[in-house]
């Protein structure tokens, strides 16, 4: 089996997750912080957007992994990525803003608790049937 679609979208996350972790090191450097966030706001929020990301992307990719590799067909596995891609997205932007945009912010979480809840439930319904056939 060929696994094809959830490496395109681990590729284009890994890339945007660069993005973020390049704003965060800008202001360090801009602003000579080495540990924390020295109490810039603006750091502390590029900080949390990154560490967002870095906290529900690889569980996303590694469940959708998970479906591709069990044959899951292709066009809800498309769904997923781009649904995971735009709320990651739109989280990011999100909290990366002051005055925070808030319905982003819950859009983009919505959308990645979508991701996480439908491919767990999927596989648990998998393994189930799997279970119960042997």
């Amino acid at each position: 089996m060929t696994v094809y679609i959830t490496p395109f979208f681990a590729g284009l996350l890994t890339l945007f997750y660069i993005a973020l972790s390049v704003r965060v090191i800008g202001v360090r450097n801009s602003e000579r912080i080495g540990l924390g966030d020295g109490g810039h706001g603006g750091l502390q929020r590029r900080m949390r957007a990154h560490g967002n990301f870095a906290e529900y992307a690889p569980l996303a990719l590694l469940l959708m992994l998970m479906l591709e590799l069990t044959g899951t067909t292709p066009w809800l596995l498309w769904a997923l990525g781009l649904a995971l891609l735009v709320g990651r997205t739109l989280h990011a932007y999100s909290v990366s803003q002051e005055p925070e945009p808030l319905r982003f912010r819950i859009a983009g979480m919505g959308l990645t608790f979508t991701v996480l809840a439908a491919a767990a439930l999927i596989l648990m319904l998998q393994s189930a049937g799997w279970i119960l056939s042997v």
